[in-house]
């Protein structure tokens, strides 16, 4: 996929995802002038963060119905 659907497949930002690819984290491919993110790396990459403990669950927030 293309940089700007990886970063909304992700949630993450352009500069973070360049970032990722510079550490080798993420794979792409050069096809032409186009950057191709591979979607099984993006997939890989958030497996590994559910892996390690980093991703947070979700709080659910409290209703004041009084």
């Amino acid at each position: 996929m293309r940089v700007p659907d990886a970063c909304r497949f992700t949630g993450i930002s352009r500069s973070t995802l360049y970032l990722l690819i510079a550490r080798g984290e993420i794979e792409i491919v050069k096809v032409g002038a186009a950057t191709l993110v591979l979607t099984e790396s993006l997939r890989d990459l958030i497996e590994r963060q559910r892996r390690s403990g980093t991703s947070r669950t979700a709080i659910p927030i409290r209703q004041n119905l009084g």
